[in-house]
């Protein structure tokens, strides 16, 4: 059975988790904080975004495509590195069939660093 709720007590359920989560507080700070100003700032919506800490001249758009670049770019290199890792298990198994191998004992997947290890550097 589906819960009916009404605009005004969807309205108020909105306000009471502006409420808890400090957003009426923070932006009632920042009104009042314009409104006491001697001299008003020319723009006000700048006068907002200092208040509440967001720099002036910051484009969010371009963040949020540069984000979305930087995710796919990443997508990229985790394919090819995991491309490259099948490569060289299959060369290293090449090896070790044929009767070759290395001295050292280790195996070609131990030479390529994880992509899990922080700056590519091996574990």
């Amino acid at each position: 059975m589906a819960v009916y709720q009404t605009p005004e007590s969807k309205k108020e359920e909105y306000r009471r988790y502006l409420e808890k989560s400090g957003v009426i507080d923070a932006l009632t700070k920042v009104l009042v904080g314009l409104y006491e100003e001697t001299d008003r700032p020319p723009n006000a919506l700048d006068f907002v975004r200092k208040y509440v800490g967001v720099p002036a001249g910051v484009d969010v758009d371009a963040l949020r495509a540069e984000n979305t670049e930087m995710r796919r770019q990443v997508e990229e290199l985790q394919r090819t590195v995991d491309q490259l890792n099948r490569r060289l298990e299959a060369a290293g198994a090449a090896v070790e069939g044929s009767g070759g191998g290395s001295k050292t004992g280790k195996t070609a997947a131990a030479v390529v660093p994880s992509a899990a290890a922080p700056g590519g550097a091996a574990p």
